[in-house]
């Protein structure tokens, strides 16, 4: 029987059966499509990143003897949408049986479903063989519990997975040792970097000007730093454990001007598009660990470990248990604009100028900017969680919806109400101080409330609170803080309020 199989270009996964042994029958269909560049506006890096993986991925399997049709972007043939490609070479190669992995997407889940039912020869979906779970395993697992919490979900998986476990009980005597992973960097240990897998891009990137793609950000296409292929992740992974995992856990959440990157792995692109899987990582980082226990503290790579085996696979499995309605929730109301400087980093606020201009540099930004700093700032400043979702999907090299929309709109700005966090991710300076050298060389004062050089930051949380009041009436965990607010001095607070609209309203002021 002839076969047409999709390959999509976050499923670039050489492990799979599919390839265990070549068959002349068997023909991969590969496209890079306009259906995918154009749906939001991404970063330059981005794109050049997934087509260039996705090519490499086709040469080295094609060296293995599978055959593949390729479209590029610039192709004259190149329907450029994925329903019409399908028909086009379902015919061109006469096969009998249509053949693709469960996507990741919803909306791609949906099409795939869709041009299935109205294709003529039989098909099948299978597992894209990735992830440690099911797709709806974790919808399955909290099905008669009230609260989706992580940490229940984190600890199922690693007893069922046997990970940093000792006759049934957490290695280390701990399930979480999260308190030991916010230190703040002070400069005191060096951090060196990898610079061994810098490759010239520059035609794939001459196919998208031929092809008018519109992008955002910069590139550096001589010398470009991310992964592209399943060596280069290999080496990502192994230079990790060797100079990064010894002081991963202390300093994940810390955030300097001088450090882009700090100890943080760079691993999500390479997972994310499956040029290698979360138990290849958790694996190899474990094995490394139990080799160098005398200079590793358990510390440092629990906290990586419940990055990957818990809140990667978390938030994956809470997008499948949610979507479709997911992407509309909306429950704080919010409905204000993403300030323009977000495209920018033109801004005098130091923390999200140093935020957003390395966003647009690299692609790239450790979780707690994106939480506390961009993200911080949109829910305080009551944008509609759509244009948060936009930004991000688009800015970051390493985000699919599956892992984007959880974050930003559950996470970051808690738009489901608390599904995923239990309180809004909200801070005023104090916490942005407190982890970073942001607010030292700032212009305004992060211990300030009122005046022109007081950090924008602390009268937007009050305004949040108060505007507020009626969402987190009833959250148990906003008592404290909803208590501070009775006592607050009304004067005081309509100062506070007076100065937090002019920066929603003038953001281009500040």
């Amino acid at each position: 029987m002839k076969k047409l199989r999709l390959v999509l270009g976050d499923q670039l996964n050489q492990k799979h059966s599919w390839f265990d042994a070549t068959d002349d029958k068997v023909t991969y269909l590969m496209a890079e499509m306009r259906q995918e560049t154009d749906y939001v506006m991404h970063h330059i890096q981005k794109v050049v990143g997934f087509f260039t993986a996705m090519r490499n991925f086709k040469e080295e399997l094609s060296e293995k003897g599978h055959l593949f049709v390729y479209l590029k972007i610039d192709d004259e043939q190149n329907p450029q949408d994925l329903e019409q490609i399908i028909e086009k070479y379902v015919q061109e190669t006469a096969a009998e049986k249509f053949e693709y992995q469960w996507p990741d997407e919803y909306r791609l889940d949906d099409q795939l479903k869709s041009i299935c039912k109205a294709l003529s020869i039989e098909t099948e979906a299978v597992d894209s063989e990735h992830f440690y779970t099911e797709r709806y395993e974790l919808k399955n697992f909290f099905s008669n519990k009230k609260q989706y919490l992580m940490e229940s979900f984190y600890r199922m998986m690693r007893k069922k997975h046997d990970v940093m476990m000792i006759n049934g009980q957490p290695e280390g005597g701990k399930w979480n040792f999260d308190h030991s992973n916010r230190k703040k960097w002070t400069g005191k240990h060096d951090i060196p970097h990898e610079r061994g897998f810098r490759k010239d891009v520059s035609e794939v990137l001459k196919a998208l000007e031929n092809a008018g793609i519109a992008t955002f950000g910069s590139i550096d296409a001589e010398n470009f730093s991310w992964p592209t292929s399943r060596a280069d992740s290999l080496s990502v992974l192994n230079y990790f454990c060797k100079n990064l995992l010894i002081h991963f856990g202390d300093y994940q959440d810390a955030l300097h001007t001088d450090q882009k990157f700090l100890f943080h792995s760079r691993l999500s692109f390479a997972m994310n598009s499956k040029m290698i899987s979360p138990k290849e990582v958790v694996d190899k980082v474990l094995d490394y660990f139990y080799d160098h226990t005398e200079n590793i503290h358990i510390s440092q790579v629990e906290g990586f470990v419940r990055q990957i085996l818990g809140w990667r696979e978390y938030m994956r499995g809470m997008y499948w248990a949610l979507m479709p309605d997911y992407r509309e929730y909306n429950e704080l109301e919010n409905h204000n604009k993403l300030p323009d400087f977000y495209w920018t980093g033109d801004t005098k606020m130091n923390c999200l100028r140093h935020a957003i201009t390395q966003s647009l540099d690299e692609a790239y930004a450790h979780h707690i900017q994106p939480l506390m700093i961009t993200g911080n700032y949109a829910l305080l400043t009551l944008v509609h969680p759509d244009e948060v979702d936009a930004w991000y999907l688009g800015i970051y090299i390493d985000a699919i919806e599956w892992v984007e929309i959880t974050n930003t709109r559950g996470m970051s700005q808690f738009a489901d109400g608390g599904l995923i966090a239990t309180k809004p991710y909200v801070s005023s300076a104090n916490y942005i101080n407190k982890m970073s050298n942001y607010c030292s060389d700032c212009r305004y004062s992060h211990t300030k409330k009122l005046g022109e050089n007081a950090c924008p930051f602390n009268a937007l949380y009050w305004n949040f609170l108060d505007e507020k009041r009626e969402h987190f009436a009833k959250n148990h965990r906003m008592n404290m803080m909803m208590s501070l607010l009775e006592k607050k001095d009304k004067n005081e607070l309509k100062h506070l309020k007076e100065r937090a609209k002019e920066v929603i309203e003038h953001p281009e002021r500040f």
